[in-house]
């Protein structure tokens, strides 16, 4: 099977049209179309449905997917390293991110990055917890930057303790204090981030058998903090999603104190491609 068409089969899922994929990787639609009929007569079954909306992937193509990504994936790692043995560096890395990383600590290092290896192309996905493991799970990420679960399936490389804060207004009787415990969070309106998929909220939430009387949930913990300025609520936050953000509100710490453990989730490192090899490690000595 020619990994040229199965690339042009990927996109085709990914984007959900013939012509986006066409677009992107200088083809007609047509040149598409023709690519994947190619691969379904190849395996002998269809692995598209076509309609006026687009492309979706039929039943027998959700089992094909995992594995059409895991041969690219290594058709790719093949260019990158037979670039690495001529002494150049090109590639093209796919990193998920919490918001909170994506725009307080990649920026700085994605300029740096590309200031050394012009040649390596990076895109980036952000998402919530779950979203970053499914995505990853799926062949769509090289590597994701997140916080440290028990639960797991990849390599971990950690990178640094981010505290955990009650948010509140200036005027909430919290706002003072030196420190509050966890159950103190019972009975106040509270504003739930992250679409109640917020894994490291949940987490305190848990561990502390917090009932919580949730008023407002939000999808961006920017809108929560607006809304905790405007004395809504109170919410629970990792710092780092805070910096830039606060202009009217106040952190509170947790007695006793909590945190998160932010770093590096890859599958698997000795079988990642070149150039997502010298991402993460540009990304470790950075912290170090």
């Amino acid at each position: 099977m020619e990994t040229q068409k199965c690339r042009a089969l990927l996109r085709a899922i990914d984007t959900g049209s013939f012509s986006a994929a066409a677009e992107e990787l200088g083809f007609t639609p047509s040149g598409i179309s023709h690519m994947i009929t190619s691969i379904e007569n190849e395996v002998g079954f269809s692995i598209l449905k076509r309609s006026r909306n687009g492309v979706t992937l039929t039943a027998n193509g959700e089992e094909l997917l995992p594995l059409l990504r895991a041969l690219v994936k290594i058709d790719i790692n093949i260019e990158q390293q037979s670039s690495e043995i001529l002494g150049l560096a090109r590639g093209h890395i796919t990193i998920g991110a919490y918001s909170s990383i994506a725009a307080q600590w990649l920026p700085q290092i994605l300029r740096d990055f590309q200031r050394d290896y012009p040649g390596i192309s990076i895109q980036m996905m952000e998402g919530t917890h779950d979203e970053l493991d499914g995505w990853m799970s799926d062949g769509y990420l090289d590597f994701c930057m997140y916080s440290y679960r028990s639960d797991i399936d990849f390599e971990w490389i950690p990178l640094s303790e981010d505290p955990m804060y009650a948010v509140v207004s200036p005027e909430h009787p919290f706002a003072f204090r030196s420190h509050i415990a966890p159950k103190e969070c019972e009975g106040q309106p509270f504003i739930m981030p992250g679409r109640s998929m917020d894994a490291d909220v949940s987490d305190i939430i848990k561990k502390f058998s917090l009932s919580l009387d949730i008023k407002y949930r939000t999808i961006e913990n920017y809108s929560a903090i607006s809304m905790i300025e405007c004395g809504l609520g109170i919410s629970i936050m990792n710092e780092l999603i805070t910096k830039g953000r606060i202009s009217n509100v106040m952190l509170v710490p947790f007695d006793p104190p909590q945190h998160i453990d932010l770093g590096i989730a890859v599958p698997s490192l000795k079988q990642a491609s070149p150039a997502a090899k010298k991402m993460v490690e540009y990304i470790r000595k950075h912290f170090e």
